[in-house]
């Protein structure tokens, strides 16, 4: 069965190149859908759903906003009316895909778009701006960035061949049949991430999987830790393994994988059965402008490299309590069903005797600050151990499953 494909864009400056989409994306055997977002000029090439319908849907008729013509009202009313329609196709089963194509504009909308629909479904973005930094494009969406290379104003040889394969990823990816598809009866366990704690991660999915759940894994770099946080609101997780927090180490101390507010707070809200550990809190993720150079703030600590650009300096005793501090004030409305974990041997293998972080003393000035500010209410467990040591992830796994268990009672 031909699957359709919404080709979200602005038909008044991309007519040409929207019919040639839409041609190629017929011809690779799917249906188009062309959907118009443009406010200024006319359509250059004839929409399924026009933008006067967009307007409407989203608060504002089309004609009232091309009375006093302003960028940031008419964005925000067609990325409204887009999303609403996006949503309703999707809910009424007529779209198996979106596929959009802009410059700075564009991609802003349309990515706004795409960011509200559901996890799963096929979203593609052609933009000028795919070669820089998409993370605020993307969000925490499988939305997938294709780079134009060229700019996307009229059609030549070249562009004619982006259009084609950008055509052909996106009726690939909605012909991929497979669907997210969870067992309610089954708990899904969120597991956060980072490098240094690898070996430990493959260990509890292994253990989980033993007991019959399934993981997810995140990498705790900020947006690793939000889409972890979001799919537990939407009800796809719903046990959590919080075993990397350096991304909340890097919020407090201007590393480059921080996350935002909410993190470490969402689960203990919705009292979801949560382990915490402090995973990879000993090092702070570094941006350098030069590879393999010490900035001057971090020449008198210890410190190592993840690669040529990213420095990982140590975390010294202070910031490690300035961190339980930040722990404790993301924990404090954690319902009963928490619990804290700490490997007093290593907190990645960072710091582990004879790694490359390893501080006894500042470990010990966190250990202290952790039996001090953990909230009463928190159970607190200390394993002689590393943080990837079998035995260690071992007791986080018969924990959390425990907290299972008692959540289902």
């Amino acid at each position: 069965m031909s699957k359709t494909i919404a080709v979200l864009a602005t038909l008044d400056t991309k007519g040409a190149e929207c019919i040639y989409l839409r041609d190629e994306i017929v011809r690779m055997g799917g249906k188009a859908l062309l959907i118009d977002i443009g406010v200024v000029g006319d359509a250059a090439a004839p929409a399924d759903i026009s933008n006067a319908e967009i307007a409407s849907k989203g608060g504002t008729e089309l004609a009232v906003l091309r009375d006093n013509p302003s960028r940031e009202t008419a964005s925000d009313v067609m990325v409204r009316g887009a999303t609403d329609t996006m949503l309703d196709l999707i809910t009424a089963n007529k779209v198996d895909g979106v596929i959009s194509l802009g410059g700075t504009q564009g991609t802003n909308n349309c990515c706004q778009v795409m960011q509200a629909l559901p996890y799963g479904f096929p979203k593609l973005m052609l933009s000028t701006m795919a070669s820089g930094d998409t993370s605020g494009y993307v969000g925490i969406k499988d939305i997938t960035m294709m780079f134009s290379v060229s700019d996307i104003l009229g059609l030549n040889p070249f562009f004619r061949k982006i259009l084609s394969n950008a055509a052909g990823a996106i009726v690939g990816m909605a012909d991929a049949a497979i669907k997210i598809e969870f067992d309610a009866s089954k708990p899904v366990v969120g597991i956060t991430n980072l490098g240094v704690l690898t070996q430990g991660s493959m260990h509890a999915i292994e253990l989980l999987a033993e007991r019959g759940y399934e993981a997810i894994v995140f990498h705790a770099v900020g947006a690793g830790g939000r889409a972890m946080e979001q799919l537990m609101k939407e009800g796809f997780i719903t046990a959590v393994f919080d075993y990397a927090l350096g991304d909340i180490t890097d919020a407090l101390f201007g590393g480059i994988r921080a996350a935002d507010e909410n993190r470490l707070t969402v689960a203990g809200k919705l009292g979801i059965p949560q382990v915490v550990v402090p995973g990879g809190v000993d090092h702070i993720g570094i941006m350098l402008d030069e590879p393999n150079t010490v900035p001057d703030a971090y020449k008198d600590r210890l410190y190592s490299y993840h690669n040529p650009v990213i420095f990982v300096p140590r975390t010294t005793g202070p910031e490690l309590v300035r961190m339980m501090e930040e722990i404790r004030d993301r924990l404090k409305d954690a319902k009963s069903n928490t619990v804290f974990v700490l490997p007093t041997k290593g907190i990645s293998s960072y710091s582990v005797e004879g790694g490359v972080l390893y501080d006894a003393e500042s470990d010990a000035a966190f250990h202290q600050a952790v039996r001090e500010m953990l909230p009463n209410n928190i159970p607190l467990i200390e394993v002689e151990a590393g943080a990837e040591d079998p035995v260690f992830v071992e007791r986080c796994i018969d924990e959390l499953v425990k907290l299972i268990d008692s959540s289902k009672a």
